[in-house]
């Protein structure tokens, strides 16, 4: 498995994880705090947040297919971006697993 793909579901579970917790605030200013412009926050980070999963899905699909998961793993780093928070200890403890595996392909002498 190439590093890249690794790469990729890093950087969009950080950037899912990032947007959803900021749409969980935004949903506890607007319902909870009942604070002006919360509605108009939420709207606009919930619709990045809808088109940024369909991109995680995509990418975490990718790796787990890669990487030969079972389908129970698989659906768990899948359903981590709709999770508060999730998506960060999902990809550290699917990240220190991978890297090794990532790593020694990397080190392997080319084919002639």
């Amino acid at each position: 498995m190439k590093k890249s793909v690794l790469t990729r579901y890093r950087v969009m579970a950080y950037v899912t994880g990032v947007v959803l917790v900021l749409l969980t605030l935004g949903m506890i200013a607007k319902y909870l705090l009942d604070m002006d412009g919360a509605a108009d926050f939420t709207r606009v980070v919930s619709i990045a947040h809808g088109w940024l999963y369909v991109v995680y899905l995509v990418f975490a699909f990718d790796l787990g297919s890669k990487a030969r998961w079972p389908v129970a793993r698989q659906l768990w780093v899948l359903i981590a971006g709709t999770i508060p928070t999730a998506a960060f200890f999902v990809e550290r403890k699917v990240s220190r697993e991978l890297e090794p595996l990532v790593a020694d392909t990397s080190t392997a002498p080319a084919k002639a």
